[in-house]
């Protein structure tokens, strides 16, 4: 079935149910996938082993998005070691934990703990020095969560940091289709994300689809996006790419995004406007220019790189 008639046959189905909450016709251009990326088992902080599909050779960079890492293990040597105090200047992190806990502490004095279900978004900007330490819960060894590294502008890699640490109760769920949707940043089915005050408007939701189930939902045609999946297999976009636990699909142009399953599936939808300019990066330094990252690195060691 070609795209044009795909998108044809949604618009018919769609021109009776409305898009819930904004009174509107669910849009009727869907996404297809264009690249599908099987994450690469890496080392990073101490010693601690995760999966990387944003961010490695395959895909270094989809624009604003820089770096998508998975850990998930009931090993505690895979990840005890952690990630102790080290900095960043030029973008942000987003920490989403699904089972265990994270404990963060930084060189502003915030600390905080991350359980299972919390979403954390900090905004680096122009230096903070951070730990994040993994913590046992007392009724599991399961350790998972996902850290995703989102670019900032120039005019907006210098300000000062800032952190939104969001509790499960504060993280709304919304049945969209077959699904329930967990919305962190964005909108979805007259719901609003609680992440907010970011510059690229970022979408971002934990959609969970059970056995033979579909969702669509609305992706703004202004931005890059991609999935994730993290458990069972989901069939993606009009063509129904088959994509498995530990792949991700970046997706083309469009203005919906479609997703199908038969044994169920859980998956993490990010979609992000794009900035367009030059990436410099180094190590926890995204800048845009060589000599940018050559001043960071100086500020770090001479213990600037905090300062106002």
């Amino acid at each position: 079935m070609s795209l044009a008639t795909v998108g044809a046959t949604l618009a018919a189905c769609n021109r009776s149910s409305l898009w819930p909450g904004r009174g509107q016709p669910l849009p009727s251009r869907p996404r297809e996938v264009v690249q599908i990326i099987d994450a690469q088992p890496t080392i990073e902080g101490a010693g601690v082993h995760l999966r990387r599909s944003l961010g490695s050779r395959a895909l270094p960079l989809l624009d604003p998005f820089l770096m998508l890492d998975e850990f998930h293990s009931n090993r505690p040597e895979d990840y005890a070691p952690g990630f102790p105090s080290h900095p960043h200047r030029g973008f942000e992190t987003v920490t989403y934990m699904l089972d265990g806990a994270v404990e963060h502490r930084d060189s502003l004095g915030n600390h905080g703990h991350l359980g299972p279900g919390w979403a954390q978004w900090m905004t680096a900007g122009h230096g903070i020095i951070h730990s994040e330490m993994p913590v046992h819960e007392p009724s599991s060894l399961v350790m998972w969560g996902f850290q995703l590294w989102i670019n900032l502008p120039a005019a907006n890699k210098m300000v000062r940091p800032r952190y939104q640490d969001v509790a499960p109760a504060h993280i709304p769920e919304v049945v969209v289709d077959d699904a329930t949707v967990r919305l962190v940043a964005g909108s979805v089915g007259g719901k609003i994300g609680p992440v907010d005050g970011i510059v690229t408007t970022p979408q971002m939701m934990d959609i969970k689809l059970g056995p033979r189930g579909s969702v669509r939902h609305a992706v703004p045609t202004s931005h890059n996006a991609f999935v994730y999946v993290f458990d069972g297999e989901a069939e993606l976009g009009p063509g129904r790419a088959k994509v498995a636990a530990g792949q991700l699909a970046v997706l083309g142009a469009g203005e919906l995004f479609t997703a199908r399953t038969t044994p169920g599936a859980r998956l993490l939808s990010f979609a992000g406007r794009p900035i367009g300019e030059p990436v410099a990066r180094y190590g926890p330094f995204v800048m845009n220019t060589e000599d940018e990252l050559r001043q960071a690195v100086d500020d770090y060691r001479t213990g600037r790189l905090t300062e106002i």
